[in-house]
């Protein structure tokens, strides 16, 4: 295959700007799909993406089409929209030499629009600006959005395209000007002659062990070749090669400037990195992904332990982010302690579990990794219940966040300021909104600073956000205690000055939906070394001698004897008060 008739490109914007509806486009185009088999958002394959209307795994495809006379080869890598999945669009950005920047004429630029634009220029890729839904846009809007987007890009609003997803209005043309502006990959392939290939995704298929996704930067891979995982050092023997068209096709050979998979045979998913090359010496490829949120995930049933971990371990391969280890609860019973890249990624990853491997899940509440200062050093701790007790001092992991927000809502969104602990705050004109930048915890972030932005802000305002580093916090581990025994799964860190209402609104609840029994329940919130908030569930009450009347108090007296008896067996038994698996359901809510 000619280098000088490669395109490799991404489709990047903001969450819900049109990325997939173009891809439909191009398919269509480039006759890539049979137009009986067209279905909307073809690439999206989830039924998961189909029922939320947003991307969640990148998604490769080989399309032909030919410009005066000429036959030229696309790979395009259709990318997730929303801040969660920044990963995603890095490796994407990694494998690829040029970028379609796409902004919905309705909702002009966005602040995952801002993000994904300075990490496209930070590869050096060639950027096409288009703007979309120009079919149901005001002309006024169109040109507003064209006009912003031309001064982010730094060229003429002429350059920019002006396309409509949905009715193919521009596609031709911009499809054309991928092929006129995007450049061949014939310099990179030149500079590195021998076989490298960068793996950037990854399946699992029965048949043909671990299929990696690789864009080859050198040399040429074909069936049966020896080649080796670099950083595993796993030698294997290739058992095919193909393309994406979107489904997985087989080629005699890929060659350097192709995007393509790589079946390996391998059987142990663990063995595939993403990030890591195929060949003999390794690429500069980017960092693992580190996960910031860990939530411990519980089989429904007990007896699915083993299926969720087999499903955990298969969705790894198709989510590289995603990391598990073995946990265990004295009520939820076994299960994996998680990583994720944020809040939805953790709720996307619980609906794929549900939906493809029939697996529901308890979830214990969402929490970060903190870093504690001890007198030999430091270590991360991802649960409150392994802080050490000799700790000096406790730090929290922090995002550097951007909102923009229109003006007339700039007052409502400035007061999240105190109810999310945001910090350095500073404001600046972006057009006709307001483009804020704070520090915030990336606990707060979790919470739910999503629902609340979109509320105040009617869904006008948007954000994206990156991790930034450490810092000192002032909280404290808080247990929940039952007639003075902590209970396991419902030990969190609370800010201080949230000390006298967080614990007592959990035990309030906790009051509410645990059942009474014939013995008195005390519910205490501890923190500190001290008792800092306490609930009573009374007895159950049982009248013995209801049913007697009349005669001597003989045989009540002996009934009630009887009662006293049972009851100091009973307060033997409340020092062992478990909580229903149900009840402890619903407290995670």
């Amino acid at each position: 295959m000619n280098l000088e008739n490669i395109r490799n490109f991404v489709i990047i914007a903001h969450i819900d700007h049109g990325k997939s509806t173009l891809a439909d486009r191009f398919l269509e185009l480039t006759e890539t799909i049979d137009s009986r088999q067209m279905k909307p958002q073809y690439l999206d394959q989830l039924e998961l993406e189909r029922e939320r209307g947003i991307t969640i795994k990148m998604a490769p495809v080989r399309m032909v089409y030919t410009l005066n006379a000429i036959p030229y080869t696309l790979n395009l890598i259709d990318t997730p929209g929303h801040s969660d999945f920044s990963y995603e669009v890095s490796r994407a950005l990694a494998a690829v030499e040029g970028a379609i920047l796409l902004v919905d004429a309705t909702q002009g630029i966005q602040a995952q629009t801002l993000a994904n634009l300075e990490n496209a220029r930070k590869v050096g890729l060639k950027i096409i600006g288009a703007v979309n839904k120009i079919d149901v846009a005001l002309s006024e809007q169109i040109e507003n959005s064209v006009n912003k987007l031309a001064n982010l890009l730094n060229i003429k609003p002429a350059e920019i395209f002006r396309i409509s997803g949905k009715t193919g209005e521009g596609v031709k043309e911009l499809l054309e000007a991928v092929i006129k502006y995007i450049p061949s990959p014939v310099k990179s392939a030149v500079i590195k002659p021998s076989a490298k290939a960068l793996i950037f995704d990854s399946l699992y298929d029965e048949h043909k062990g671990v299929v990696a996704f690789v864009r080859v930067f050198g040399g040429e891979y074909k069936a049966g070749d020896e080649t080796k995982l670099i950083a595993v050092n796993e030698k294997f023997k290739i058992k095919e090669v193909g393309c994406f068209s979107p489904r997985l096709k087989a080629v005699e050979k890929l060659s350097a400037g192709e995007i393509g998979y790589i079946a390996t045979g391998i059987k142990d998913p663990d063995k595939l990195k993403i990030g890591d090359t195929v060949g003999e010496e390794a690429l500069a490829g980017y960092k693992e992904p580190k996960p910031v949120v860990f939530v411990s995930l519980y089989p429904d049933e007990d007896s699915q332990y083993d299926d969720l971990k087999m499903a955990l371990q298969k969705l790894k391969l198709n989510d590289s982010s995603l990391t598990f280890s073995p946990d265990n609860n004295e009520v939820l019973g076994r299960g994996f302690k998680c990583g994720f890249l944020g809040k939805l990624h953790f709720e996307i990853a619980v609906e794929r579990l549900e939906k493809e491997f029939n697996i529901k899940t308890v979830s214990t509440f969402p929490s970060v990794a903190y870093k504690i200062r001890l007198k030999d050093g430091e270590e991360i701790i991802e649960n409150p219940d392994d802080l050490p007790t000799d700790y000096l001092e406790i730090f929290e992991p922090t995002i550097k966040i951007e909102i923009l927000v229109p003006t007339r809502h700039l007052s409502s969104v400035l007061r999240l300021k105190e109810i999310f602990r945001m910090e350095e705050m500073t404001t600046e004109n972006f057009e006709d909104r307001i483009l804020i930048k704070a520090k915030m915890p990336l606990s707060s972030l979790i919470a739910d600073f999503d629902d609340k932005l979109k509320s105040i802000s009617e869904g006008m305002a948007s954000f994206s956000y990156e991790i930034s580093g450490y810092q000192k916090a002032d909280v404290k581990k808080t247990e929940i205690l039952i007639n003075g025994f902590p209970v396991p799964g419902l030990t969190r860190f609370v800010y201080k000055d949230e000390l006298e209402t967080k614990p007592r609104q959990m035990l309030e609840k906790l009051k509410d939906i645990l059942p009474r029994q014939q013995f008195s329940q005390a519910l205490q919130a501890s923190a500190e070394g001290r008792i800092i908030a306490r609930e009573n569930i009374p007895a159950l009450k049982k009248d013995v001698t209801g049913y007697l009347y009349g005669g001597d108090r003989t045989r009540k007296m002996k009934l009630w004897k009887k009662q006293k008896k049972g009851k100091k067996k009973l307060l033997q038994m409340a020092s062992d008060v478990r909580i229903p698996v149900k009840v402890f359901k619903e407290l995670l809510k």
